[in-house]
């Protein structure tokens, strides 16, 4: 279910400059990045790319709905990460992207675990964003 301009409590502001090849910078100057496309897609590899950014995004997105998830279930994750890995390939329509999102979780057993990245999965507003539009595959 998607959200009304005024329910939203925060919004994040960008600039790109040059797409793939130039510069990435929020408007608070809180993130101002070189981005090159990597050198796997004919790029330099010099700077970051959206890839990369995109996946630090939905990590430390799905990391706070975990935290959520298993403070509702008095579950202990302390120590845990999460690791988003960012895919790009060529489609029937150019390019697309696919996600895997692995946890570690070292304080619960692994049906513990999964079921608490799945119950991550359903409330995270990235996965909420890309469910059914992207290949997104769970781990533990």
């Amino acid at each position: 279910m998607s959200i009304q301009q005024s329910d939203v409590v925060y919004t994040a502001v960008a600039t790109a400059e040059n797409g793939r090849d130039g510069r990435v910078a929020t408007h608070d100057g809180q993130l101002d990045v070189v981005v090159n496309p990597p050198k796997e897609l004919g790029g330099s590899g010099a700077g970051t790319n959206p890839e990369q950014l995109f996946a630090a995004g939905y990590g430390a997105c799905f990391q706070g709905a975990l935290g959520v998830v298993a403070r509702n279930e008095n579950a202990d994750i302390s120590g845990s990460t999460v690791t988003a890995e960012v895919g790009i390939g060529k489609n029937d329509e150019g390019f697309g992207i696919i996600v895997k999102i692995s946890a570690v979780i070292p304080n619960v057993d692994a049906a513990t675990a999964k079921g608490l990245i799945e119950k991550a999965h359903e409330v995270c507003p990235y996965s909420k964003a890309t469910r059914g539009n992207i290949t997104v595959e769970l781990a533990v």
